[in-house]
């Protein structure tokens, strides 16, 4: 079988996974998955022990399913704290004095590094300023802040207490802001007075008063300065707090011992229609799904690690950020802004300047930053160890100039694929197996991966089916938030006891997995269903857009027809010669049947806060319909995009 890359043999004996091998007496991966998906348990036994996970008070039970498998209980009768295992446990160790946080500004000049003491001596001081305001366990506090070093002692600080920590996307508008706080009944928010956005400086407090007048279970408002914005920061007596003013000097407050099952974060994930859905993570279910079996073990992070991921802490990768390098004792990197201000080059710069040896990057982040040429040649970025991605589907263009470029054709990039829902991964890269395009390596350990038809039945390889998984696993979301119903409504119900994670997917005859974008997304032309992500991937190989969406509609005679809307590349000119050149490369790549109805041409597309595309906006828009909820849109305005280029064709 032909391989783009296979790992050398000496990355293979230093990765965690072989080491994870060994301890476990397992010969390989697909053998140590076999026992997992039998005995998932065992596995999170074993993955506790090999990463020394801690605990207050040992748990009775590993895994309780008396209610069924939606309803798994983990570590029955354990007592713990991600605090515990991010921060505590490294106290009186040689990691206490090593540097934890790296931050710069959208001005390189202003930079800051923290050590593991100095951050949770910080964490400790907004912990007793929380506490003094009355907040404790059980309850939610959200954080609407930009990436700064407070961003992420506020997040250790509400779990170190015991609350619930909501984390909101620092590009919301009122609108999405208000839905979230009201749903899960936040009793207080911290915030920061702006930041700096492409050199202007942007209000972050204003746009949160304006959610907060129809908010009525929020009590405070944490205000963290950012100092140089010239901003106007209006104060409510009794409700707004200067986060200086309450953070405790001096303050050595114990870290509250919780059930392992207590929510720790509440994260909201978008609805196709409706209100979003509010997904639990308890304290010891992240820790024990993405951060030590999928990061550590799978994704070989190591405590001599910088890991960097330009994300927000609006997205799961915020947590990932947080909690990843702190539980290893390896260092983060934080940055505010975007990655391409001031400057073109500045992700590179980023990794090249700050040394970083962990990048992950989303698909997005990859083509958005080729849109510059080969600007990334300039930058030495030879301390890159190894690379992650995900966030969505890949298609081949962007993936194969990431590794070409980025990767110089030799690190592996560790695709990982799940969800917020799923708390982890579903399918997995590592460093022990050989990649292609696009490819997953394996299933993620215990989650009972499978690729099924619609009656649960199993596809052979090379057929595209649903992507589901047949057992709880740590990780999963516990229910959501005020609505059991929904939950099983969503992921339980369409085949009856699977969870049913509405990916389409399938396991190539190279034995590496592929996923194909949304099932609700397929696109069925001449009988066979397509996914958007292969339509894609035709369009972006042209050169000549960045970015394009696919996406069908119906269609009197065919039954369905294709629409692209694509974002030309910078500096192409848009026109209909281009329409219809991108028309013509569908149809020498697909076939004449895959001919576009039409392909727009537009500034920008739909994407969540973690950067998808919103394939259901643009169908929707297209035909003038409801687009359903859109509180999870980053970037609204993208819309009336669309719809200029629509009556302009």
């Amino acid at each position: 079988m032909a391989y783009l890359w296979t790992p050398p043999a000496a990355l293979v004996e230093q990765s965690n996974l072989s080491a994870f091998l060994r301890a476990t007496g397992q010969p390989h991966y697909d053998a140590l998955a076999a026992r997992a998906n039998a005995d998932p348990a065992w596995l999170m036994e074993e993955v506790f022990r090999f990463c020394d996970v801690r605990f207050y008070r040992k748990y009775d039970r590993m895994l309780d399913l008396a209610r069924g498998q939606p309803w798994a209980r983990w570590c029955v009768g354990g007592t713990t704290n991600i605090v515990l295992n991010c921060l505590d446990k490294h106290r009186d160790t040689a990691v206490w004095d090593q540097t934890f946080l790296v931050w710069e500004g959208e001005d390189k000049h202003e930079q800051r590094r923290l050590s593991y003491a100095e951050f949770a001596a910080e964490v400790g001081r907004l912990a007793s300023g929380l506490r003094q305001l009355g907040i404790g366990k059980g309850d939610v506090v959200a954080i609407y802040m930009p990436n700064l070093a407070e961003t992420f002692v506020a997040f250790f600080a509400i779990l170190k207490i015991g609350a619930i920590v909501m984390p909101l996307f620092s590009g919301f508008g009122p609108a999405p802001i208000l839905s979230r706080l009201n749903h899960g009944e936040a009793k207080a928010v911290i915030t920061a007075n702006g930041t700096w956005r492409r050199g202007v400086g942007a209000p972050l407090k204003s746009v949160l008063d304006e959610a907060l007048a129809s908010a009525p279970s929020v009590r405070h408002v944490i205000v963290f300065d950012r100092g140089g914005l010239n901003i106007d920061t209006p104060m409510q007596a009794g409700r707004d707090h200067w986060w200086r003013e309450i953070a405790q000097e001096g303050a050595d407050l114990s870290t509250a011992e919780m059930n392992a099952e207590d929510p720790a974060i509440l994260l909201y994930t978008s609805g196709t229609t409706g209100e979003p859905k509010g997904c639990v993570w308890t304290h010891i279910s992240f820790i024990g799904s993405m951060v030590t079996r999928d990061m550590i073990i799978c994704g070989d992070f190591k405590p001599s690690d910088l890991f960097f991921f330009f994300s927000d802490m609006g997205w799961m990768v915020g947590a990932m950020c947080a909690c990843i390098p702190s539980f290893a004792g390896g260092r983060l990197l934080v940055a505010e802004g975007t990655p391409d201000f001031p400057d073109t080059g500045r992700f590179w710069r980023l990794i090249a300047e700050h040394q970083v040896t962990y990048l992950g990057v989303s698909p997005t982040i990859v083509r958005g930053m080729m849109r510059y040429g080969l600007e990334v040649e300039n930058y030495d970025l030879s301390s890159l160890r190894m690379t992650a991605s995900g966030g969505e589907a890949w298609t081949e263009t962007p993936w194969r100039w990431f590794f070409e470029h980025v990767c110089k054709s030799k690190l592996p990039v560790i695709n990982i694929s799940g969800g917020t829902e799923v708390g982890g991964c579903i399918f997995t890269g590592t460093p022990n197996h050989p990649m292609n395009p696009c490819a997953f390596s394996r299933p993620a350990l215990g989650v009972g991966a499978d690729i099924v038809d619609l009656s649960g039945n199993p596809v052979a390889d090379g057929e595209v089916g649903e992507l589901v998984l047949r057992h709880a696993s740590i990780g999963l979301t516990k229910s959501l938030w005020k609505s059991d119903q929904r939950y099983l409504d969503s992921y339980w119900n369409t085949i009856p006891g699977i969870w049913v994670h509405g990916d389409f997917a399938m396991r190539g005859r190279d034995g590496l997995y592929y996923i194909l974008g949304r099932s609700d997304d397929t696109i069925k032309i001449s009988g066979k269903r397509t996914g958007p992500a292969e339509l894609e991937g035709v369009l972006t190989a042209t050169g000549k857009v960045a970015e394009a969406a696919v996406f069908s509609i119906p269609h009197p005679v065919k039954g369905s027809a294709i629409v692209c809307a694509c974002v030309p590349m910078a500096g192409a000119a848009t026109s209909a010669a281009l329409s219809e050149e991108l028309a013509q490369a569908l149809v020498r790549g697909m076939g004449a049947s895959y001919r576009p109805e039409k392909v727009l041409l537009v500034e920008d597309l739909p994407r969540t806060r973690n950067m998808k595309i919103m394939r259901r906006v643009l169908r929707a828009v297209f035909e003038d319909k409801d687009p359903g909820d859109l509180s999870a849109l980053a970037n609204p305005e993208a819309i009336e995009h669309v719809r200029r280029s629509l009556k302009a064709s």
